[in-house]
């Protein structure tokens, strides 16, 4: 068992099939993220209430690789780790041990968890999306109001889709009525409550991120955005990664 008056973030093991505190946190300040303002609002708003005891949502944060995803949700929880949050990492491909780690943390009720799953997706074949729903809208037993998932993901409905899917898909009246099997798949982002998307910025908010990251360097600022410009077609990427990648490739080289 874990003392979470002293641990701030774990994962789950399955070869000990126990959660494992995390001795050497990647914690993020959440003012190095440049061009998220919407993102950041929308999810410290709902963290905030869930902090507070108040209704919130299950988040899905979803969009485009490299755009701070995951970045922002470690940011979010290095905010307000202090104040009773906690975060457990679980792999998609674990989500069956999830009542285990449910049962372990449902009577903490002096903290906050926040199962992070990152890059959730399930290839079309598989079922284990569905351990995900007695944690969202309960079994026999109510979903615990100490815990929520926050997941990303590159694609919205999580689960990849194929023709054959919509192949019982019919129109009636004019309204869309999808079959069993996509109208299931399709339910599963739903009970995400709240949708956060991320996209590549246009080069002006991808320089805007060159020039955080460069800010303590005296620099030729058209020089850098030249060179900065040039890093960002040879990937076909503006995003933030990038933006990180071409200053850990040019710092104190410009």
């Amino acid at each position: 068992m874990i003392d979470w008056t002293r641990e701030y973030a774990a994962i789950w093991r399955s070869s000990k099939n126990a959660l494992v505190a995390v001795k050497d946190i990647d914690f993020v300040d959440i003012h190095s993220l440049v061009g998220l303002d919407r993102q950041k609002e929308q999810l410290i708003a709902n963290t905030k209430k869930f902090i507070h005891g108040e209704e919130a949502n299950h988040v899905l944060l979803w969009g485009e690789m490299g755009c701070g995803k995951s970045s922002l949700l470690k940011a979010v929880f290095t905010k307000y780790c202090k104040k009773g949050l906690r975060l457990i990492e679980l792999g998609s491909d674990e989500l069956k041990y999830l009542p285990e780690i449910i049962d372990e943390i449902r009577d903490e009720d002096k903290f906050k968890f926040i199962i992070f799953c990152d890059d959730l997706s399930f290839e079309n074949d598989s079922k284990d999306y569905k351990f995900i729903k007695p944690l969202m809208q309960g079994s026999i037993a109510k979903p615990p109001k100490n815990i929520l998932i926050y997941a990303t993901s590159n694609r919205r409905h999580l689960v990849s889709e194929k023709m054959s899917d919509n192949a019982d898909t019919k129109v009636s009246n004019g309204e869309i009525h999808y079959g069993d099997s996509i109208h299931e798949k399709m339910s599963l982002s739903d009970r995400f409550g709240l949708w956060i998307s991320f996209y590549q910025g246009n080069f002006e908010e991808y320089l805007q991120m060159v020039d955080f990251y460069f800010k303590d360097e005296k620099v030729d600022k058209e020089k850098l955005h030249s060179l900065a410009k040039e890093y960002a077609n040879l990937r076909a990427s503006r995003s933030g990664r990038t933006a990180k990648q071409f200053y850990l490739s040019y710092k104190g080289k410009i």
